[in-house]
């Protein structure tokens, strides 16, 4: 199933087919005000680790380490993508960020875990819960004794 799931800087003005904004930054973007982004939801357990971030933005480790160290997060923490999944299976979902290059961000990176992981969801979906029984398809009874 094709999912739409865009991103935005939240000093983008909100468009009406933007669907569920959410605010994806643990820091409250400077000078916004909750009306003015029109938000469904501030969820910040799906955006890097304290710890990640502040490497990643005081040089100490190459956006190559940092996209491998939070795919590894997200992997460890599969339950993070939840609330965003919701989301993202009622419509249109519109991941908000305070970041200057959405591009070169975090947010593709989790774009592109929430989409495997509805995939994968889905994919669960298809397989049956359980072997069919067809015992009562068996044409011959056991035999006693």
């Amino acid at each position: 199933m094709s999912r739409e799931i865009a991103l935005k800087r939240v000093y983008q003005a909100p468009e009406p087919d933007d669907g569920a904004r959410v605010l994806v930054d643990r820091l409250w973007p400077r000078g916004k005000r909750r009306e003015s982004l029109q938000l469904a939801d501030w969820y910040r357990d799906a955006s890097p680790s304290p710890t990640l971030r502040r490497q990643f933005h005081e040089g100490e480790i190459s956006p190559t380490v940092f996209a491998v160290r939070y795919r590894g997060e997200l992997r460890d923490h599969p339950e993070a993508l939840t609330p965003l999944m919701r989301h993202a299976r009622g419509g249109r979902l519109t991941l908000l960020s305070a970041v200057r290059d959405l591009d070169e961000s975090y947010l593709p990176i989790l774009r592109e875990a929430l989409l495997k992981a509805l995939d994968a969801e889905d994919a669960l979906d298809r397989e049956p819960s359980s072997p069919p029984c067809y015992g009562h398809l068996d044409p011959e009874p056991p035999a006693n004794g």
